[in-house]
């Protein structure tokens, strides 16, 4: 699904994440099948936003090495992290519009508790 197909496109440097309820792998699924094509658009537009903030990031870097004004940069940091929450909400529409209904679809109702727990920590 997309999650799996995501998770390709990012360097794995953890074997395994743990977070506070659980410990979980980050490597794709040994099953994991190609993204649909509204998938692979999805991931598309997705990276090309991250490469947009990365830019942004390393521009930050440069003010901040070349002592710019604050507040300069604290309009730049802002247009950042808006754009970091942009692709948030992309990413969550589809993990919830793919991953989700299918995970439901096959029977795995925990899932709902994941995501549940996933929207309240990204709303805070």
């Amino acid at each position: 699904g997309f999650c799996e197909g995501l998770l390709r496109l990012i360097p794995h440097h953890f074997e395994r994440r743990e977070s506070r309820d659980r410990v979980y792998s980050t490597k794709p699924m040994e099953t994991a099948k190609k993204p649909s094509m509204h998938s692979a658009e999805v991931q598309k537009g997705l990276v090309h936003r991250l490469n947009r903030v990365e830019g942004q990031i390393r521009g930050i870097k440069k003010l901040i090495e070349q002592e710019t004004y604050c507040d300069d940069i604290l309009h730049q940091l802002e247009a950042a992290r808006s754009a970091l929450r942009s692709i948030e909400m992309v990413l969550l529409e589809s993990h919830v519009k793919h991953c989700v209904v299918h995970q439901i679809q096959h029977g795995d109702g925990d899932v709902v508790e994941e995501i549940l727990t996933t929207i309240k920590k990204i709303t805070k």
